[in-house]
């Protein structure tokens, strides 16, 4: 085994996992509600780009935002549709109701695109960097270079700007705030939207090593329901180490014992991990730490 690739590979791989949980971190931390969308909005975005391309002729680089754009907008809609829901903290029949827009999502995508695998491709993943016995691709230093950007940016606006304060007075108490004449209707629609957002540009990054399935949606939920449990549910710096760290795990037990038990390993892990520090899954006051 080359343990230096495997590093190689286990950090590139974590930074995805960080990057797909983002939206959901935020989404815990200030409104401390679950879309079971999320993975469905995942697939969604990588086949709205591979639609823009294979059908526009337009190149990588202007596929990706309007993949982008679309999945916030998706997101926004998705929040007004269940605003009454999120704002009287519904919670179980939100979380049924965006598991039931999911299915929705995935059932449309399987009628639009067809069951079959399509192949989403960046300029990017063929240009292959060489170091020693270590080698990776443009798309895996733009996947991790964007990860680490996403997190900084989203902890320097909920720590330093107004809309971050407000995010965080919601997060707190939510009625408390509506006195003060904030609208957390607003709040809750842009948190949604940048979940949106977020994981599309997660699916446009990492998409391209595989290729994407309207079936896929499910993976994601469940690797993004990990990272965000094991960081502490609602704190972007704990969601981006558990990201870094589940990726290292399963790529050295997938290449140490074997890949087909690599899912059982995860849950094994997050079994553990709930049973010996229940006290950290509680969500943050201040989740932006």
């Amino acid at each position: 085994m080359n343990v230096a690739q495997q590093l190689v590979n286990g950090i590139i791989i974590g930074h995805a996992y960080a990057l797909v949980a983002v939206g959901w971190t935020l989404l815990l931390g200030a409104a401390r509600l679950v879309n079971f969308g999320h993975g469905q909005i995942y697939m969604v975005s990588a086949f709205i780009a591979w639609w823009v391309m294979s059908t526009t002729g337009l190149p990588y680089a202007l596929a990706v935002p309007l993949a982008i754009l679309a999945s916030a907008a998706l997101g926004a809609i998705m929040q007004r549709l269940f605003l009454r829901l999120t704002l009287s903290q519904d919670l179980v029949n939100l979380m049924i109701a965006t598991l039931g827009f999911g299915q929705i999502l995935e059932g449309a995508a399987g009628l639009a695109f067809g069951p079959k695998p399509e192949t989403f491709t960046s300029p990017l993943q063929a240009i292959i960097f060489t170091l020693g016995p270590v080698w990776f691709t443009a798309q895996d230093t733009l996947t991790v270079g964007a990860t680490i950007l996403v997190f900084l940016g989203l902890y320097l606006v909920l720590d330093r700007t107004r809309f971050g304060a407000a995010v965080r007075m919601v997060a707190e108490d939510p009625p408390l705030v509506a006195l003060y004449g904030i609208q957390i209707s607003h709040v809750y629609i842009s948190i949604f939207a940048f979940e949106g957002a977020a994981v599309a540009f997660a699916a446009v990054l990492i998409a391209p090593r595989t290729p994407i399935l309207t079936s896929m949606g499910f993976e994601q939920v469940v690797m993004t329901f990990v990272v965000v449990v094991l960081g502490g549910i609602g704190s972007v710096g704990g969601s981006y180490i558990a990201g870094l760290l589940l990726g290292l795990f399963t790529t050295f037990f997938s290449a140490l014992v074997s890949p087909a038990y690599t899912t059982a390993s995860i849950f094994a892990l997050l079994i553990a991990f709930m049973v010996l520090r229940p006290g950290k899954l509680a969500a943050s006051g201040n989740f932006a730490r």
